[in-house]
């Protein structure tokens, strides 16, 4: 299911944006742009040279629940992922929900390690034909 997905963004929870954004930007030397959020508050995102970007939002971080790393569902079909996934056992850690410019989903390893997927807008979060 995961085996020809791209990994697409390594996503962090910080406390500070702004002093995310200087760290990574005037100490690490990445490129970091600041993006508008959708009312809640501005993130970030740094990208690198393997194309893998660095994603930041301020949100209550603690050892466990950040970085989280992020599968890109460049088909669509988030839906029917999720969907599989639970029916496999999967803890589903969040439900397929509204993220900048598309939709993620969380599911936990076994040893509850976080795993995100993400798809854009602009392709179906199911692919399954309905007759």
């Amino acid at each position: 299911m995961f085996g020809k997905r791209k990994l697409g963004n390594i996503c962090y929870y910080v406390s500070d944006i702004d002093r995310t954004e200087a760290f990574y930007r005037d100490v690490m030397g990445l490129d970091v742009q600041r993006m508008e959020g959708d009312g809640e508050g501005d993130w970030l995102i740094a990208s690198t040279v393997n194309g893998v970007d660095l994603i930041f939002f301020k949100m209550e971080s603690h050892p466990g629940n950040s970085p989280i790393i992020v599968f890109e569902i460049a088909d669509g079909g988030i839906d029917d992922i999720v969907s599989s996934l639970a029916g496999k056992g999967v803890t589903i850690v969040t439900p397929v929900s509204h993220a900048p410019g598309g939709w993620s989903s969380e599911f936990a390893d076994p040893d509850g390690h976080v795993i995100s997927m993400y798809q854009t807008t602009e392709v179906p979060r199911s692919l399954k034909k309905v007759a």
